[in-house]
């Protein structure tokens, strides 16, 4: 399994934009399935976006458009580039790693996280 540590979280304004970092280690990067989930307070985790291994980019429908997943295989590092950040997108932001078969939005089906780091839109 790979470890995974982001950075990039912080405060800003609404319609700033925000790029986080994850970077792994201790597996094959290429081989996983690169994405974000959230968790604000009070709320459940929510899937944000994957980009898979296959190269096929996902999005729930309320960051689509504004948020983009990129990921590097060579520096082992998945961005989250979140642009037109509004207060709603106030949450702990988590990288997530798995080797699934299909798309999923399941957090289950993803066998690596890391620690999350906080991001907060002020209005």
């Amino acid at each position: 399994q790979v470890q995974l540590v982001e950075s990039g979280g912080g405060l800003v304004q609404a319609g700033d934009s925000l790029r986080l970092s994850c970077l792994a280690s201790g597996g094959t990067f290429r081989r996983y399935d690169m994405g974000w989930f959230r968790q604000a307070p009070g709320k459940e985790r929510e899937f944000v976006g994957v980009r898979r291994s296959v190269g096929s980019t996902y999005y729930a429908d309320s960051v689509k458009g504004r948020f983009a997943i990129s990921r590097d295989n060579v520096k082992n590092t998945v961005y989250l580039q979140m642009n037109s950040l509004k207060p709603e997108d106030t949450a702990v932001y988590y990288c997530v790693a798995g080797v699934t078969s299909s798309y999923t939005t399941d957090p289950r089906r993803y066998d690596c996280w890391g620690q999350g780091t906080q991001v907060t839109v002020s209005s």
